[in-house]
Parts: C-alpha cells; structure tokens; sequence
C-alpha cells in the first residue's frame, strides 16, 4: 500500500527511440515509478485534433501538454523530445513547474534512472561541459596504486590455489596451462590477457562470443568458469601495470575496428586502464553479439564519468556478493529485473501508426 503511495507518476515527452527507451526503463522500474503516458513531438502530433487512438500510452500532442498534465497529472516530466529547437510549449512546462510538477532532461534522468548513459541521445557538447569525463592524473594513479597493492596481496594468498589450479587443468585435458589472448586496453595499446585455459585448443577460427564456444570447455573449465577462476590470472596483469581490479573489460583485438565503427564513443573506454570486473559486468554480465556489446557500452560511459575509489569498492562489493550468491554466474543481470508492462513490447510498431487522445 504505502509503495504505490511512493510512485512517481511520469509523463515522457517524445516518441523518438529514445523517448521509447526512457519509457520502457521508467516502466520496468515498477517500485519508484509509473508510467502514465507519452506525448507525440511529432510535426504530425502538432496539427488539428486527430480521431482517438486504443494505444493508451500516447496521452497527445505536443500542442496539447497543458491539458495532457491537467488529466494525467504527473509528478515528474521527462523531456526525451530529440528536436527541441523551438518546439517545446515553455509556457505550459514553466506552468507545470509552477504546480509543483518536476521537469527533467531526458539524458540525466535516464542515467540517473538506470545507471547507466544512452549513447544514442549524448552530444559531443555534453561530453565536452561534463565535469564527469575530465579525469586529474592524481586520482587515476592513486586508484592504479591501490589496485597493484590489492593484486599483490591477493596473488600471495592464493598461491597455492593457483597450483591446484593448474594442476587440474593439465590432469583434465592436453594443452597449456594458460590461454593468452590479444586484447585492446588502455591508450588503445595491445596486451595479452592472461586466463586459466577453459577450452579445448580451437582447430581454425573460432567465434569472439561466448555462446559460440560452448561445446569446446573441458570439464575443469565449466568448474573454473562457474566460480570465475578462470579470471585470477589477470592479477598478474594488473601487477604488469595493464589492468586495474575495477574497468572496462578489454575487448579482443579482431572486435575493435567492428566496435569502433558501430558504437558511439567507443574510443573513450580507452581513456581508463581496463578492469578485472567493472560495472557493465555486474550490471549486464556477458556480451553475445553487438547489440549487447552497445549496451555494455552504455554502462562503461557510466562508469568513466562517475569512477572514483567509492564506486570501485561498490562494484568490488557487488561482484563479490554476485559471486556468493549465484555461485559465480555474472550472467545478464537485466534477465532478473522486474517485468516489462506488456504496452512497452509494441510500442514502436504502434508509435507509427497511433494518434493523440487529446
């Protein structure tokens, strides 16, 4: 009882993608929010007014707002409008504010909402005013340090574990004990990842993705790979001074130019050393294919905008508590979040044809 109380009724201005992906978030957040509609910004939504339409997310047009807030009476207004240049009602938004209505810019509030940043909507003008993306040398090196410090403590401590390790996998199957793998970390240059071998050594090229590879691990590497064991040895290029507990996965050389080419601001997971876990991996976990790639991306902006030492033990914690609870599995973390309401599912076919009720 007292939760529905809490709800924040939110109004989306916009139909845009990402108008739709602001929606789909605030709907799927079914404990602080709900969605009571959308407001057509489309040039058609402006003209004289339409027959009804059965879709009950889009309230009306843009000219209408004033009274779209009349009916709805929302808490909050998000403006996810692409094309703002001259077209907002001002007037009915500074009257909506002065009824004790909250107005918030699309971007914040979906990366406040979601933490995480939609690429798709970011600008290279807010890029450029963002304190968040500037970086003092002083507090990457002191993050650096206490990751060397951590991996030389761990790396001592589980010493022995290494060589049962080992061990198992030579007793388990032919090949090495390590997989080194060419990766793209920080400044754009090369590193050889290191990992405890999980497969059988590949015959030809193989896949980059994960779900590719299912039918080559080994029966030590499906126990490595549950529990993440598998990832230990990266400590040793953290002590290399490549790596930092806490970043950005390094992606695979042979995906960096697809992922430059089709991915926003993909250079600027180069401008932090990449990590052992990081936020898209608590957040979302493994990446089959590009699009998920892209959503990952979404995370690691977040992460290079906020880092700081407090986010990193954030995420340490997380992974840590993911670990113990799942038994290792940091698969896709929006599986397990809230159901989307079923209206978000058709929401883009239905956008194209709809009409405002108002």
């Amino acid at each position: 009882m007292f939760a529905n109380v809490a709800k924040r009724r939110t109004l989306v201005i916009g139909t845009s993608s990402f108008a739709r992906m602001v929606a789909s978030e605030v709907a799927r957040d079914q404990r602080r929010h709900v969605l009571v509609g959308m407001v057509d910004d489309r040039r058609a939504g402006m003209g004289e007014e339409s027959p009804r339409d059965s879709h009950p997310l889009i309230a009306g047009p843009l000219a209408r707002l004033d009274a779209i807030v009349g009916a709805l009476r929302p808490d909050v207004i998000v403006i996810a409008a692409t094309d703002r240049r001259g077209r907002l009602p001002m007037r009915d938004l500074l009257q909506a504010r002065l009824q004790g209505v909250q107005i918030e810019d699309g971007v914040r509030f979906y990366e406040r909402l979601t933490g995480k940043i939609a690429i798709e909507a970011l600008t290279p003008d807010h890029l450029i005013s963002s304190q968040g993306f500037r970086k003092r040398g002083l507090d990457l090196a002191v993050g650096h340090a206490l990751s060397l410090a951590l991996s030389a403590a761990i790396v001592v401590v589980l010493a022995p574990l290494f060589a049962l390790i080992a061990l198992a996998i030579k007793l388990d199957s032919a090949g090495p004990v390590f997989f080194v793998h060419d990766r793209v970390g920080f400044g754009g240059k090369h590193l050889r990842l290191l990992k405890f071998r999980t497969m059988y050594p590949a015959v030809g090229t193989t896949s980059e993705w994960a779900a590719d590879n299912g039918a080559r691990i080994t029966r030590v590497g499906k126990w490595l790979r549950q529990y993440h064991l598998d990832e230990l040895p990266q400590l040793i290029n953290i002590l290399r001074g490549e790596m930092n507990l806490v970043g950005p996965r390094p992606h695979p050389v042979r995906n960096f130019e697809l992922f430059m080419e089709k991915i926003p601001y993909y250079a600027l997971r180069a401008t932090v050393r990449p990590g052992l876990t990081g936020w898209a991996q608590v957040r979302q976990g493994y990446a089959n294919g590009l699009d998920e790639e892209t959503e990952k991306m979404r995370y690691d902006l977040y992460y290079i905008k906020h880092m700081s030492a407090w986010l990193d033990l954030r995420i340490l914690c997380h992974t840590a508590r993911l670990l113990w609870s799942d038994h290792g599995s940091l698969v896709t973390r929006d599986a397990r979040r809230s159901t989307v309401d079923p209206q978000i599912s058709t929401l883009n076919s239905q956008l194209s044809t709809s009409q405002p009720q108002f």
